[in-house]
Order: C-alpha cells, then sequence, then structure tokens
C-alpha cells in the first residue's frame, strides 16, 4: 500500500478507511492516511471525519483527538466521532465534557449523538448530567425516536432510577425487542429480577420475539433467584426459538443451572453443546466451585486443557477459589505455576486471589511474600492479605497491615473495615476498635448495614454489650445479620434474658430469623434452662423450615439435654434422617450432664457401629460421663482406645476429664500423680478440677498443693480461694481459713456471686445470693423460712461450712438460708400450681447445704425439682437426686 504514488479517489480512501475501522487495523489505517495529503484533509471534513472515526474504532484515542483538533472546522459528525472514541474507551467524563463544548460552539446534536452521550452517563451512572439530556432531547424533539427511547430507559436502569426507566418505558409510543431488553435487563441489573420475569410474560403477550440478549438477561434473573422452574421453562422458549446453539446463551444456561444447584443438568448441557469457548468452559467450572464440588471444578480445568481451551484471568481466579475451599495447596501450587506460564501472574485480580488461596491453606508467609511482590495492588488485595491474617487467628498482624495500607494512601472500603472489625473482635482489643470505629464515621461508611453490624459485633465481643446496644438502636436500617450480632452479643456474655427479649421484639418488628440466629437464641436457652421458651423456638424452627438442618438439630438436642429433658432430646435425636459427629456429640453429652453414664456409653458404642469416627470433643463428653457416674475402669479404656485405636492427641480437656475422674472417685493420690506425668504443661483447669475433688473429699495437703498451682497460674480467681477455705472450714482448721481469707483480701481477688434463673409464665427471673430486690421478696423469704422449719422437723442441720464470711452462726444460717438456688425454688413454689416441677439453672457448681436441703424439699413438697449447674444437671425427687449424692 505504502509503494503507491498516484492519488486515489477521495472515495476509495474513505473505503479503506473503513474497511480499517472494521477490521480494527490500525497500522493500515496509518498507513492509509500517509497517503491522503494535508490539504485533502484540511479542504475535505468529510475525509476527515473518517479519520477520526478509523482512529477511533481502532482504539487510538489520542491520535483521534490530535487530528480533531487541528482540523480547521468540525461539524456534528466530527464531533460525535470524537466523543464515541472517548466513550467507547471507557472515559466517559471526558466525552461528557466534548459534548458540553459541542454545545457551547451552537452546533446542534442529532441522535446518533444523544445515544452515545446516553452511554456514557449510564456507564458512569451520571443521572444529572443523563437527566440534563433527558431534557435537552424532548426540546429537540428526538424523544419519539425508538432508539433514543430504548437508550434514556437503559440510562435511567442503569442509573438505579427503574421507577423513572418503567414511566419511559409505558409512555413510549412504539417499543422494539431492544426496549423491552432494556428494561428487562433494568430491573435484572438493580435485584429486581422478579419484575424482570413478569415483563418477561407482558413482552410475550404482545407478541414481541426476544433475542439472544433477552434471553441471556432473563437467565441471570433466574440465576440469582435460583428460580429453577422460570429457568427451565426460559430454556424451553430458548430451543423454540432456535437459540440453543448460541455460545453465550448456552454458557448463560449452564450458569443458570449451575446456581440453581442443578450441577449434573448444567454438565449435561455444557457436554452437548455444538461450540464452547473459554466462557462455557468458567461456567461449568464455576457452577462446581459454587456449590462445593472443588475437586470437579479441578478435574474440569484439566480436562479443558486436554482439549487446547487457554484460561483467561477469570478460570484461574475460579480454580483458585476451589483450592481455597478445599485448602487444597498441591493444586493451588500447581495453578500457581500455570499462571505464570501463562503471563497472568501481574493480573491484580488473580495476584489477590492467589493470594487468598495461600492465606485459606495457612500458608500466611506465602501469602504475604506474594502481596510484597505485587506489581499492583488494589483494596481487593490489601483486604486478601488482611482477611488472611485474621481468619488464620493473626489478628494483631491484620491490625498493622491496616496501618501500612493508610501509609501507603489506599483507601480502604468496607469490606476492609468488616475484617479488621472481626480481627479486633477476636482480639477483645477494644482500644484499636474504637479507633476503627472513628476512621469508618471520618469514611462514612457507618451507615452500611454489614460495617455495623460489625461494628455491633466487635463491641459485644469486646464484653461492651451497652455500647453495642446503642449501636445496634441508632442503625438507620437492620437486617437479620445485625440482629444477630446483637442477639449473639448478649448470649456470649451471659445475658440470655436479654437476647431473647431481643428475639420476641425482631419478630414484633417481622424480621425473619435464620439458622444462625436459631442457633444462638436456643443456646441462651440452654443456659437459661428455659425450657418453655426452648421449646416455643422449636416450633418457630418447624415452621421455618430449619428442623432437618443438622446444625439446629443439635443445637434443639443440647438445648433439651442441658434443661434436664433427655427424654426428649433423645428422641428428636432419633427422628434426624442425618447423623453427624456433632449431632451424636450433642446426644452423649446430654447424656453426661445428667449423670447417665451408662446411657452415654452405649450411644459412643451404637455410634461407631454406624460409621461415624468419634472426635475430641466426642472423648471429652465420654470421659465426662464415665467421671459424672462413677465409671472409672470405663473411663480408662475409653481414655487408652482414644489414643490408641482413634489416633486421637490427647489435649488438656482430656486430661482434666481423667483428673476429675480419678478424683471423683476419690483416687486423689493417683489424680495428682497423672498431672504429674503428663506430657503436656497442666493448666489452671487441671490444677481447679484436683482442688474440687479434695473439697469433695476433705483432703487438705493435696487441696493445698493443687491451690498454690492454681493461683501461681491465675492469680486473680476467686474460686480456688473460695475451695481452700471450704476444705479448711470443714477440717475445723481456724488460722488456715482465716490465713487464707486475709490473702484473698490482699490479692485484691472478689468471689463471683452465685446466680441462680427460673423460668416461669414465659419469663425468667434471675436471683443472687440475698437478693433483696424481687418484686416478691417477702413472700420468697416467708416460703424459704416455712420450709426451713418443716426440714428442721424432720433432722435438717446446715451445713455452716458453706459460708466463708467471718459472722456469727445465726447470720451464717441466714446467709446460707438465702442462696440463690433456694430463692429461685421458693419463688417457683409460690407461683406455679401444686406437683408442677421446678427447673432452676445455676452459674456455679450447687453448694454441698443447697444439694441436700433441695433433696429434702422435693419430698416436703412432692415435686420434681432440677437443678442445672455448672458441672451437671440435678434431678430431686422423693428425696433423692440422680446423681446418687456423687457430683
Amino acid at each position: 500500500m505504502a509503494q503507491q504514488t498516484t492519488k486515489a479517489p477521495i472515495g476509495a480512501y474513505v473505503c479503506l478507511l473503513k474497511g480499517c475501522s472494521r477490521k480494527k487495523a490500525l497500522a493500515e489505517g496509518k498507513q492509509v492516511h500517509a497517503l491522503i495529503g494535508q490539504s485533502v484533509i484540511d479542504s475535505s471534513i468529510f475525509i476527515a471525519n473518517t479519520l477520526v472515526h478509523m482512529y477511533a474504532k481502532c482504539g487510538s484515542v489520542l491520535d483521534a483527538h490530535k487530528l480533531f483538533s487541528n482540523m480547521p472546522q468540525h461539524n456534528v459528525y466530527s464531533w460525535t466521532a470524537i466523543i464515541s472514541a472517548y466513550a467507547d474507551s471507557g472515559q466517559g467524563e471526558e466525552a461528557i465534557n466534548l459534548f458540553q463544548q459541542m454545545q457551547e460552539t451552537g452546533l446542534a446534536p442529532d441522535k446518533v449523538l444523544f445515544v452515545v452521550v446516553l452511554k456514557a452517563c449510564a456507564r458512569l451512572g451520571a443521572l444529572e448530567q443523563g437527566k440534563q439530556l433527558h431534557s435537552d432531547i424532548i426540546k429537540r424533539g428526538f424523544q419519539s425516536d425508538v432508539i433514543v427511547g430504548n437508550t434514556l430507559v437503559d440510562m435511567y436502569a442503569k442509573c438505579g432510577c427503574t421507577e423513572d426507566a418503567r414511566e419511559l418505558f409505558n409512555n413510549m409510543s412504539e417499543r422494539d425487542v431492544v426496549t423491552w431488553t432494556a428494561i428487562i435487563g433494568g430491573y435484572a441489573q438493580n435485584g429486581l429480577c422478579k419484575e424482570s420475569l413478569v415483563l418477561y410474560e407482558q413482552m410475550k403477550r404482545e407478541g414481541v420475539q426476544p433475542d439472544n440478549v433477552t434471553f441471556v438477561l432473563l437467565l441471570k434473573a433466574c440465576a440469582s433467584l435460583a428460580a429453577l422452574e422460570q429457568g427451565k421453562q426460559l430454556h424451553s422458549d430458548i430451543v423454540k426459538r432456535g437459540f440453543q446453539s448460541d455460545v453465550i446463551v448456552g454458557s448463560t444456561l449452564v450458569d443458570m443451572y449451575a446456581k440453581c444447584g442443578c450441577t449434573e443438568d448444567a454438565r449435561e448441557l455444557f457436554n452437548n453443546m455444538s461450540e464452547r469457548d473459554v466462557v462455557s468452559w468458567n461456567a461449568m467450572i464455576a457452577g462446581y466451585a459454587q456449590n462445593g464440588l472443588g475437586k470437579e471444578a479441578l478435574a474440569l480445568y484439566e480436562q479443558m486443557k486436554q482439549e487446547g481451551l487457554q484460561p483467561d484471568n477469570v478460570t484461574f481466579v475460579l480454580l483458585l477459589q476451589a483450592c481455597a475451599s478445599l485448602a487444597a495447596l498441591e493444586q493451588g501450587k500447581q495453578l500457581h505455576s500455570d499462571i505464570i506460564r501463562r503471563g497472568f501472574q501481574w493480573d491484580v485480580i488473580v495476584g489477590s486471589t492467589l493470594v487468598d488461596m495461600y492465606a485459606k491453606c495457612g500458608c500466611t508467609e506465602d501469602a504475604r511474600e506474594l502481596f510484597n511482590n505485587m506489581r499492583e495492588r488494589n483494596v481487593v488485595s490489601w483486604n486478601a492479605m488482611i482477611a488472611g491474617y485474621a481468619q488464620n487467628g493473626l489478628g494483631k498482624e491484620a491490625l498493622a497491615l491496616y496501618e501500612q495500607m493508610k501509609q501507603e494512601g489506599m483507601q480502604p472500603d468496607p469490606v476492609t473495615f468488616v475484617l479488621l472489625l472481626k480481627a479486633c473482635a477476636s482480639l477483645a482489643a477494644l482500644e484499636q476498635g474504637k479507633q476503627l470505629h472513628s476512621d469508618i464515621i471520618k469514611r462514612r461508611f457507618q451507615s452500611d448495614v454489614i460495617v455495623a453490624s460489625s461494628l455491633v459485633d466487635m463491641y459485644a465481643k469486646c464484653g461492651c454489650t451497652e455500647d453495642a446496644r446503642e449501636l445496634f438502636n441508632n442503625m438507620s436500617e437492620r437486617d437479620v445479620v445485625s440482629w444477630t450480632a446483637m442477639i449473639a452479643g448478649y448470649a456470649q456474655n451471659g445475658l440470655g434474658k436479654e437476647a431473647l427479649n431481643l428475639y420476641e421484639q425482631m419478630k414484633q418488628e417481622g424480621l425473619q430469623p435464620d439458622i444462625v440466629t436459631f442457633v444462638l437464641l436456643l443456646k441462651a436457652c440452654a443456659s437459661l434452662a428455659a425450657l418453655e421458651q426452648g421449646k416455643q423456638l422449636h416450633s418457630d424452627i418447624i415452621k421455618r423450615g430449619f428442623q432437618s438442618d443438622v446444625i439446629v438439630g443439635s443445637t434443639l438436642v443440647d438445648m433439651y439435654a442441658k434443661c434436664g429433658c433427655t427424654e426428649d432430646a433423645r428422641e428428636l435425636f432419633n427422628k434426624m434422617s442425618e447423623r453427624d459427629v456433632f449431632l451424636w456429640t450433642a446426644m452423649i453429652a446430654g447424656y453426661a450432664q445428667n449423670g447417665l453414664g451408662k446411657e452415654a456409653l452405649a450411644l459412643f458404642e451404637q455410634m461407631q457401629r454406624e460409621g461415624t469416627k468419634p472426635n475430641e470433643v466426642t472423648y471429652i463428653c465420654v470421659l465426662s460421663a464415665c467421671a459424672h457416674s462413677r465409671l472409672v475402669d470405663e473411663g480408662r479404656d475409653a481414655f487408652d482406645a482414644m489414643c490408641k485405636d482413634h489416633g486421637v492427641t490427647p489435649t488438656r480437656e482430656h486430661y482434666a476429664c481423667m483428673v476429675d475422674l480419678l478424683g471423683r472417685a476419690g483416687c486423689l493420690a493417683d489424680a495428682e500423680l497423672f498431672i504429674n506425668k503428663m506430657p503436656i504443661q497442666p493448666d489452671s483447669v487441671v490444677w481447679m478440677t484436683l482442688l474440687g475433688a479434695a473439697r469433695n473429699h476433705g483432703h487438705v495437703e493435696i487441696g493445698r498443693r493443687a491451690f498454690d498451682r492454681v493461683v501461681k497460674l491465675e492469680p486473680k480467681n476467686a474460686a480456688p480461694y473460695v475451695l481452700l477455705s471450704n476444705i479448711y472450714a470443714a477440717a475445723g482448721k481456724k488460722d488456715e481459713l482465716a490465713k487464707i481469707r486475709n490473702k484473698m483480701k490482699d490479692a485484691g481477688v472478689k468471689r463471683i456471686p452465685g446466680c441462680s434463673w427460673i423460668e416461669v409464665d414465659n419469663k425468667v427471673h434471675a436471683f443472687v445470693v440475698g437478693d433483696a430486690t424481687h418484686p416478691q421478696k417477702k413472700e420468697i423469704l416467708a416460703e424459704l423460712y416455712r420450709l426451713v422449719g418443716l426440714m428442721k422437723e424432720g433432722g435438717y442441720v446446715p451445713d455452716l461450712s458453706f459460708v466463708l464470711d467471718d459472722v456469727e452462726d445465726e447470720e451464717k444460717e441466714n446467709a446460707l438460708c438465702q442462696h440463690s438456688e433456694k430463692l429461685a425454688i421458693a419463688f417457683g413454689l409460690i407461683n406455679t400450681p401444686p406437683g408442677t416441677p421446678i427447673r432452676i439453672k445455676k452459674n456455679l457448681r450447687v453448694c454441698g447445704d443447697c444439694h441436700n436441703a433441695t433433696k429434702i424439699i422435693s419430698k416436703i413438697v412432692g415435686r420434681e425439682i432440677s437443678v442445672i449447674d455448672a458441672n451437671r444437671c440435678h434431678h430431686f425427687k422423693d428425696g433423692f437426686c440422680i446423681c446418687g449424692d456423687y457430683w
């Protein structure tokens, strides 16, 4: 072409330039430009416009602008060419500015130019400029043009104004398939997928034939709704209209079936596609990955390579996410190698996903090295690394990385703050959490519902439930996550009553709880032994269709068992269609807590026969069941089998259970020897267990040695002081008792007050020792003194060793009478009909005097009384306790 010496007619140059535009052949276009004399360009606005258009279509916006700037004159076509160049290259703001400059010259835009600039506004979400254009379109009489109308509908929809888009759509005198597709797409893109499907039905009734773009948008709407039946109907319509062989429609069908959970149908479609491109393969890989079938996704990638298809950056992102979900480090490393070979290692999205994969596989050092070596890092990259630290328990490192992020000028987004708040919550790092709160306000993210919910969660996990509630109350928008965060805050801080009250408010406001909400509420009921409210929750769970969920089922079993209802728990357990290790463990734990050791062991045997492998927690429950039921030999056998047969490495919790087993049985010397031979350093729990056993059996020397160990590990814990004081008081060692009291005062240790709860008429009432705040305090005390009188007639003698205050015996007896569980029992007796069972929950271990007194009360009043303390459930009936005084 460059060899040509004679001048061609202008028409020939125009044809050549248009050909270059179609092929996006920039080099050839430049050769044609070189052949055209400058005088021709200066004298022919037509040829100049064609050159600008060629450069624009070939992606050379700078060349197009340079040529445009040097043109001696411009017409509307010149402006349209250069404005289109900027708009098509994603520089919408510059396109809009040029349009405004054109208007200042006095030139009137035509329909084509309005369409170009409206599309730029749509991409930018520039609603105000779009509205101004709409006004100009009306002034110039273009509003009835179907193409202009379609673009206006699309602009309003892409700017989030679906109502304005729909009003325009309704008022259009002429509507074609593009019009319908624009409004359907507008609804779908704004999350109004149901409305887009309704519009499709209207479209069919009006006789407008959908095209492939319409079907793609509708299939995406079905996918986001998981609307399988509507998706199948669309599939049928696609086949009828002959679009099934369209590769884009086929790929979107695969995606729809996969997102509706039908991976087999998606795969069948994928296999039968006559043509498959990388988008098709990505759709199927994504389908597997999003349905938890990571192995299948990775296998499909191998097939893709065998068939010679080249993966793109999206392929690698999906596969890395599959590796992350599987913690498949080796496959992830292989993908990393493939990414480097194909030159995608510098892609910021791929790089960020690689960081995420390594972090989720526990390789935070590798993730950090990758992160440090990235050529380009965006907020997603920083979030991936922060998340990696937070998810691997490295909250301090996550917070340090945030400081570096700020120093490097990277702007955090809401996701960043959500991750950092979780790190603060896990660390109970209140001060850092408050600083983040301040940063959130500065960046105006406090109104983001997810950020606000994370703030509530952080304050609650740091023990600041009042601050959390204030935040919660001031939220402008609250979703189920917000409510669940506040309920969790109450439940995790021992405020079960408040959690249940908040649930009632949640229901009144019309919010629907999810599975997580119910699990938290059931745990609150279990902590309070609030059986009636637990039953009501069970009913709500059935109504919401969550009863078959194995996590909910396990928590229900746990709730019934902790409320002392092992028969109800077992009935529920038997009805569960799916039983995993957590459900089996919950039922075994239920038997253990209620002192039914033989039943726990029988269930443990059944669990193994049915092929479920016990985990660490299962063995803790089994050992606890043996300890509470005097099954010493069985407990020893279980501990040995755990190590030898099932390869479970004992933790401190397992060792503490063995110490408890031996200590309760009176084998204190064996228990102490067992501790001294432990292969890991015993913690305060192990020594406290031995101290508790020494208290039960009155062993002063072992008790003193255990006390010394506990205090060294936990100097501010009041429990060891109380237990050793009990030992000295029972042994009559008044001098030692006085010393330990003084030592406790000098150390500034405060006793945790005993607290008991009772549920009456679906309301939970709380009592502390010597409680004088309850509205019925006079009636409660009167009932207590009546009962004490009757008990003494039957031979009851108060055990004053459980009162540690240095006061007269009469005062000790009065204090003993007003222990929290006795107050709760008296309240229950005067507020429930005769013969009704009474159920009490206590935060501490029941003292010996209260245990003895409750046995006698159960006989006097002829009622069953259950007391669920910190160790186990006690069931009293006719003067006896199911524990056989072995607790």
